[in-house]
């Protein structure tokens, strides 16, 4: 990119950027007074998330490591790890908020926008892992841990799934500077900056992304049924033995609190991912009319911002499917009250 077309381009998007209203595509324009609620719900998410899963990287990378290692630690030390990494791309996005010079949207749409989908998708696929880690622990038999299990595999599928993320985020990284010369727009959507090959690489990419949530979310829906079910069956096996005078009604304790931690990370997948990837199907018929492109801007807004509050709750995960996190609370809890 010549330095006139820079120049050029910094000109152009400083000259938008000084009233409160700007172009979205080129197609219409939308209100940034908003900006500020935005800045300031990112900002609380930042300092809430950042202090909490530092606190978690802590324990899991410094204290745990003294431990003896399980699947569920590796597949938990690696959900911390991606809410870790996108809290630190909050901060990014926070800037997107405050100025709209090209210097601020271009390291935005190049590293900011990719790296926190990048991470979002990680929690994603480990929460994944976690759920079905708990479901084949619940209906394997014998003892001996199913292949899946084992803390090889998990460091395996860990490391598998991070190095295809980050291939991924390179390749879109590096097609997205050699685009940079095509455009000379002001506008605030990152698709603006997409050459034709990138755009069908952006397409590709959030197409595999939500078919990955889908089959997470169809998991774990899964999971959640064959365990209620599981529960269901202890609970009328008892009442239905004539021989025994006292039944009990209560199903196993321990496979009781798994139907209810997998309830918890139901809860928390669709609460947090659940609004975003609806409104991915929504924006693929909004985005065609013009009319509607400032309606799909606030929507895509607020669903992101929801999908950030996962940083904030997964803290929950990590206390419920945790042994070693749970104790580690509780003897700190007990030396204070000693």
């Amino acid at each position: 990119m010549s330095d006139q077309g820079f120049e050029e381009m910094t000109s152009s998007v400083n000259q938008t950027s000084v009233t409160n209203q700007t172009a979205v595509d080129g197609c219409v324009k939308v209100d940034t007074s908003v900006h500020p609620f935005f800045m300031v719900v990112y900002s609380l998410v930042f300092l809430v998330g950042f202090s909490l899963n530092a606190f978690i990287i802590k324990f899991y990378f410094c204290r745990a490591q003294r431990q003896a290692s399980s699947s569920m630690t590796v597949y938990l030390k690696n959900l911390a790890a991606a809410d870790f990494l996108l809290c630190l791309c909050l901060p990014i996005r926070i800037t997107k908020y405050v100025s709209n010079i090209f210097t601020t949207r271009l390291v935005f749409c190049t590293f900011g926008f990719f790296a926190f989908f990048l991470n979002m998708y990680a929690s994603i696929l480990f929460m994944g892992y976690i759920a079905a880690y708990r479901y084949l622990k619940i209906v394997q038999g014998s003892p001996a841990p199913h292949i899946l299990q084992t803390v090889r595999a998990a460091h395996i599928i860990s490391t598998v799934t991070w190095v295809f993320l980050l291939a991924v985020m390179s390749s879109y990284i590096i097609l997205l500077f050699y685009s940079l010369k095509h455009s000379t727009s002001a506008s605030i959507s990152c698709k603006v900056l997409h050459s034709d090959q990138l755009a069908v690489l952006y397409k590709i990419i959030h197409t595999f992304f939500a078919v990955s949530f889908l089959f997470v979310l169809v998991s774990l829906i899964f999971f959640y049924y064959k365990t209620s079910r599981r529960v269901s069956e202890q609970q009328r096996q008892p009442m239905s033995s004539r021989s025994n005078p006292n039944p009990n009604p209560n199903p196993n304790p321990k496979l009781a609190k798994s139907h209810r931690n997998m309830l918890v990370l139901l809860c928390v997948f669709c609460f947090c991912f659940g609004p975003f990837h609806l409104f991915r199907i929504i924006d693929a018929f909004l985005w065609k009319n013009c009319s509607m492109r400032k309606v799909s801007y606030y929507l895509m807004e607020v669903t992101v911002m929801v999908s950030a509050l996962n940083v904030c709750l997964d803290p929950i995960i990590y206390f419920i499917f945790g042994k070693a996190f749970r104790a580690q609370l509780s003897g700190r809890g007990g030396a204070r009250n000693r």
